[in-house]
């Protein structure tokens, strides 16, 4: 049985200086895991305990960052309990309302006319646990290691705004650069056909329609390709997602993707 005495003494960040070789931390790595005893996985400030407590039967426990406990039965269909542990999208905590991320870029971009760039950006994420039964994949479970920076703000007016989930973003090296638990890294393709240069501080999209991608603890996303461009007498900006290649896993998803192209970004 978990208990808050078992809290996980560590920081929410010291996953920051984790070497290359973090799956070797104290840490769990994402990924597949069949149990058919006992399994206890630790994340940063979360601790999950599962046991098998009858014939086909499994118990689920987790103290999260906040001190809540979940506790779950699972009846399983065979002798073992195979879960999935992967990044999923940022939605989730502290509630589920909306599918739109707004990402704060820490150091804006200038964008001179008629150029283009590639960066890499990290991008908040939280961690799915799937119980797999067969080739299907369902939601058991989910949390975040880092609530305190799990917000909400509204983009636009308060008439006709758009509710985000809110995360400041700084610009990084490259895939390679995320925090293992803590966020994953989205490539982002930017194109300036206007004629005049724009600084770029925010982007705004709809998050549900990348993909993520792991391997051991760390997650990347589908890459963002945007281009500024005039349309008769308005300049618009114009988004889509770009699946990457890799042969990082992908991670399973249980929301509903809304093919939606309002992105838009803050620029001066």
């Amino acid at each position: 049985m978990i208990s808050k005495n078992d809290r996980i003494n560590s920081s929410y960040y010291n996953v920051e200086n984790m070497g290359d070789d973090d799956t070797n931390s104290e840490y769990s790595a994402y990924g597949k895991y069949t149990i058919d005893t006992s399994l206890e996985l630790i994340f940063p400030k979360t601790k999950i305990k599962i046991n098998k407590i009858g014939e086909n039967v499994f118990s689920y426990e987790k103290l999260d960052a906040e001190d809540n406990i979940v506790e779950k039965i699972i009846p399983t269909f065979s002798s073992v309990l195979t879960l999935e542990i992967t990044p999923i999208r940022p939605l989730n905590h502290p509630a589920r309302r909306t599918n739109y991320l707004y990402l704060d870029i820490g150091s804006p971009i200038f964008l001179s006319s008629g150029s283009s760039a590639d960066v890499f950006v990290n991008c908040p994420i939280e961690i799915g646990v799937f119980l797999i039964n067969g080739e299907t994949h369902e939601s058991l479970d989910w949390f975040t290691c880092n609530p305190n920076d799990s917000r909400f703000c509204l983009y636009g007016s308060p008439e006709s705004g758009t509710l985000c989930k809110y995360a400041h973003s700084e610009i990084v090296e490259s895939h390679d650069s995320s925090i293992p638990y803590i966020n994953g890294v989205m490539k982002i393709n930017l194109k300036n056909d206007l004629s005049r240069g724009l600084t770029i501080s925010k982007l705004v999209f709809p998050i549900t329609e990348h993909s993520l991608y792991y391997k051991d603890t760390k997650a990347i996303f589908d890459t963002l390709t945007t281009i500024l461009k005039k349309k008769l007498t308005l300049e618009i900006f114009d988004g889509h997602p770009l699946p990457i290649q890799t042969d990082w896993t992908i991670s399973p998803t249980y929301e509903r993707a809304e093919h939606n192209k309002a992105i838009d970004m803050g620029v001066d």
